[in-house]
């Protein structure tokens, strides 16, 4: 009898192939010969579930996105701390942060694709900002949540907070690959901001603080 093919996991392998490339010799480069080759398939292969280079850019940026909602979810849970709009920003923008081989993985990924921008920028008209965009809502609702609470400043534009922040981590991520700094020290900056932006509230950020 035929072996029954798992279509969407073979797409999945290929697409996470390309993530692959991505963080360890950048995407510019990457042909789909290449992705074939890493996947440990034909290239016919991979053009039958991606017709288009542009096509399994898209696809494969789509299950980083994925994998990074993981990443945050787990990094949150292995935090243990108590439900809060507070917790939740505070591991939201600290599982980003690459303090750790994965996020260090995620961080050099996604790095590749703005790189990939620059010279290609339709590719972020087609989708290329959904995963930035969504996280930046989930701040905003958590800081508003905060500001109802009196938590947060209620004066505070937290669509503007939100943005700020993610800037504010992605910057420092950058600054930890480029060596800038460390992981501690790019930690460390982020929690002094998220301090001063929940002092409005009791109690401080301090007792949230846990190592990333």
């Amino acid at each position: 009898m035929p072996k029954r093919v798992d279509h969407d996991l073979r797409r999945r392998e290929i697409g996470e192939a390309l993530l692959r490339i991505a963080s360890t010799r950048g995407l510019q480069a990457a042909s789909m010969r290449e992705v074939a080759t890493e996947a440990g398939v034909s290239l016919r292969l991979v053009q039958y579930y991606f017709h288009t280079k542009q096509e399994l850019l898209l696809g494969a940026l789509a299950y980083l996105g994925e994998q990074l909602s993981a990443r945050v979810e787990e990094h949150i849970r292995a935090l243990g701390l108590p439900p809060s709009p507070r917790s939740l920003v505070y591991g939201t923008l600290t599982a980003i942060l690459p303090t750790d081989p994965e996020s260090r993985r995620l961080t050099r990924t996604y790095a590749a694709y703005y790189a990939l921008v620059l010279a290609e920028p339709e590719l972020a008209a087609d989708h290329g900002t959904a995963y930035p965009d969504l996280l930046e809502r989930f701040l905003t609702t958590q800081l508003r949540t905060a500001q109802q609470a009196g938590q947060v400043d209620p004066d505070l534009d937290a669509p503007t907070v939100a943005a700020g922040l993610l800037a504010l981590t992605n910057g420092l991520g950058s600054s930890v690959l480029g060596g800038q700094r460390d992981g501690d020290a790019a930690l460390a900056i982020l929690t002094y901001h998220l301090d001063r932006l929940f002092a409005h509230g009791t109690g401080g950020m301090a007792s949230d603080n846990v190592a990333a």
